[in-house]
């Protein structure tokens, strides 16, 4: 684990039996109200893309719209927002995905992106990958060119990750935990 790792992970808080028995739930708020680790994820978070002309970033809610305005902002893209089924005002695509314990719905607005366009996908963590599969197909439905998705976290033990890149999805995360 390199310092920089080190110090993201050390800004995690970890919050055991959450939200059942047996999960050891990953709380970003602490790093996001660290202004230092703050800072460093989101540079780690824009780093492989500096440079590249990227269209937009899709953040997933809730803590992919806190992370992905930051990266926007630093990659001067624009920002969209993928949410849950009923929460946006205009007329909307939609995918049902898989999630660890059933099945849910997310929609964005049908006009964010345009065919062709260069987005990158941001959230704060990379589990079993429903959410960020999901995602990615609903982004390809509507014509985008998903040409990465970025997470704080990864915890590889559940597979996402791996099922992101089966996709052909470039995969950069900063912080690794093992288990669930």
């Amino acid at each position: 684990m390199n310092n920089t790792t080190s110090e993201l992970a050390a800004s995690i808080r970890s919050i055991p039996d959450y939200p059942k028995p047996g999960i050891i739930f990953r709380d970003i708020t602490t790093l996001l109200g660290n202004p230092r680790a703050f800072r460093r994820a989101v540079d780690e978070l824009v780093q492989p893309y500096a440079g590249t002309k990227i269209d937009k970033i899709a953040g997933m809610e809730a803590r992919g719209f806190i992370l992905g305005g930051a990266v926007a902002h630093q990659l001067s893209s624009g920002f969209v927002p993928i949410r849950k089924k009923g929460k946006l005002p205009h007329e909307t695509v939609r995918i049902a995905y898989s999630l660890e314990y059933g099945v849910d719905e997310m929609e964005m607005h049908r006009d964010a992106i345009q065919p062709g366009e260069k987005v990158i996908l941001v959230d704060d963590l990379i589990a079993t990958g429903g959410t960020a599969v999901g995602a990615t197909k609903l982004l390809r439905q509507i014509g985008a060119e998903v040409v990465g998705a970025c997470f704080v976290i990864d915890l590889p033990d559940l597979g996402g990750r791996r099922k992101l890149e089966e996709l052909g999805v470039d995969v950069h995360t900063l912080v690794e935990f093992s288990g669930h």
